[in-house]
């Protein structure tokens, strides 16, 4: 029984629909044209630089995964050097059959060809089997990413305020029950003798 082979190798433009297909989810929310378009620029800026490097594996000469690179720092106020492997995913079909471990692979080589000491990966929450792989290769959560419409924050951050010179219904019922209660209370004291 003959083994099939993984190949990794940089990104070429014609991956584009193939990445689309496989990072659809987090994506920009547009048509699958637009977000080939976006891949392409991308693989082109990858290619340019010396920092970055989208890598694909051929698994039988197919695309079967991939993973973006990048060299940068820990965090902004953490200057230490870190490759960031951003959204290593295999397509489904190919799942169980090393194409993971080829993505980790070729981003720890690109940590060692550039002298870097911290590998980290970003991959959904979501994402069970790829966040225990993850854990397998001795990756630990370090930080939690979230993410909202700026929309939304800004509604929960500052409540709508009412409208001056209105009471809110619910308040005004609130105040006639207390009157009431207040009014029930007086009729039942005994009067005095």
């Amino acid at each position: 029984m003959s083994r099939v082979s993984l190949t990794p190798r940089a990104a070429v433009r014609e991956d584009a629909p193939v990445l689309a297909e496989l990072w659809s989810d987090v994506l920009r929310r547009v048509d699958r044209a637009e977000q080939v378009a976006d891949l392409e620029l991308v693989i082109k800026a990858a290619a340019a630089s010396p920092e970055q490097r989208l890598v694909v594996v051929e698994y039988g000469g197919a695309v079967a995964g991939a993973v973006f690179l990048r060299l940068t720092t820990l965090s902004p106020i953490n200057l230490e050097s870190c490759v960031q492997s951003i959204q290593p995913r295999v397509l489904p079909e190919y799942r169980r059959h090393g194409v993971g471990r080829a993505l980790m692979d070729a981003a720890a080589s690109f940590a060692e060809e550039n002298g870097v000491l911290h590998l980290n990966a970003t991959v959904p929450s979501t994402a069970r089997d790829a966040n225990r792989f993850m854990a397998r290769l001795g990756l630990a959560p370090a930080a939690t990413y979230r993410l909202a419409p700026v929309s939304l924050v800004r509604s929960r951050l500052s409540p709508p305020r009412p409208h001056v010179g209105t009471r809110s219904v619910p308040r005004v019922l609130a105040v006639r029950r207390t009157q009431r209660r207040a009014r029930a209370g007086q009729e039942e004291l005994p009067l005095p003798e």
